[in-house]
């Protein structure tokens, strides 16, 4: 399950700021779905770990960190004497990852900040990760720079995001149910965004996550449809439409079957 297994959306950055991650919720609620029924049993932040593959003693940056779920939910597999500092665009996030932290005794520094423009001295970082958030900046080469700016020439970045066929089930129930698929919208993905990459770094390896959904629980996936971009929108009667029509789908035997289509980019300088 990705920590950020987010949507795109054709909103302003104001609205992901004011509606979508004015806190933790409606990605909560789209992380849940993942624990609870994804196929792959080594779950996306085990798996997203191995590819970051910390040293002891390495200073981490992520952009973009959302609830922090990354490493609060490790805490016992991080290194010793790693530094990390978590950056988001929303202070309700940071606030999130911050509780999510503090729980899990992890040490951490945090900074609200833009991806374009990180307040980090040229090669601060041995290692800079950023989970399913590129394809919400609206001036990606511009970030990735930044991102290569901030790394020690040694360093590597851990970028990941979803395929075109990422969730493609649920975005027939999106379209239905809000009005737009969201799927098709999605610029930077695992079949395009190595091109974009390796106009910043040299060396970039696409590494696949095999995983998939099955869904047997209605409320779970109405959860998971209202968290999204115009989900706050639905009226009482569109919401008893939703559940009318989802109910069917899970009481199919093994549940309702989602595609997934994850991975990360490692790239090196």
């Amino acid at each position: 399950m990705s920590a950020r297994d987010d949507r795109p959306t054709p909103h302003a950055a104001s609205y992901l700021r004011r509606v979508q991650y004015v806190d933790a919720s409606k990605l909560e609620a789209r992380i849940a779905l993942h624990q609870r029924f994804s196929t792959n049993a080594l779950g996306w932040q085990r798996w997203h770990l191995d590819q970051i593959a910390l040293a002891p003693g390495e200073r981490v940056l992520e952009v973009g960190c959302g609830s922090g779920t990354l490493w609060g939910s490790h805490a016992e597999r991080l290194p010793i004497d790693v530094a990390l500092t978590l950056t988001d665009v929303s202070p309700g996030m940071l606030e999130a990852a911050r509780t999510a932290l503090d729980t899990a005794g992890v040490d951490a520094r945090f900074e609200a900040c833009d991806a374009q423009a990180l307040p980090f001295d040229d090669d601060a970082f041995d290692v800079v990760v950023a989970a399913h958030m590129l394809y919400h900046v609206p001036d990606r080469p511009r970030a990735l720079r930044e991102m290569r700016r901030v790394l020690t020439p040694e360093g590597r970045a851990v970028i990941a995001t979803n395929g075109r066929d990422h969730l493609r089930e649920l975005d027939a129930l999106l379209e239905r149910h809000l009005g737009s698929a969201l799927r098709d919208e999605i610029e930077f993905t695992l079949e395009s965004g190595a091109a974009e990459l390796e106009t910043v770094f040299p060396l970039v390896a696409r590494v696949d996550y095999d995983d998939g959904l099955r869904v047997t629980e209605a409320a779970a996936l109405v959860d998971y449809i209202l968290s999204m971009p115009g989900g706050e929108t639905l009226g009482a009667d569109a919401i008893q439409r939703l559940e009318r029509d989802v109910a069917p789908l899970v009481a199919e035997p093994g549940g309702f079957e989602v595609t997934k289509s994850s991975g990360a980019f490692v790239c090196r300088g």
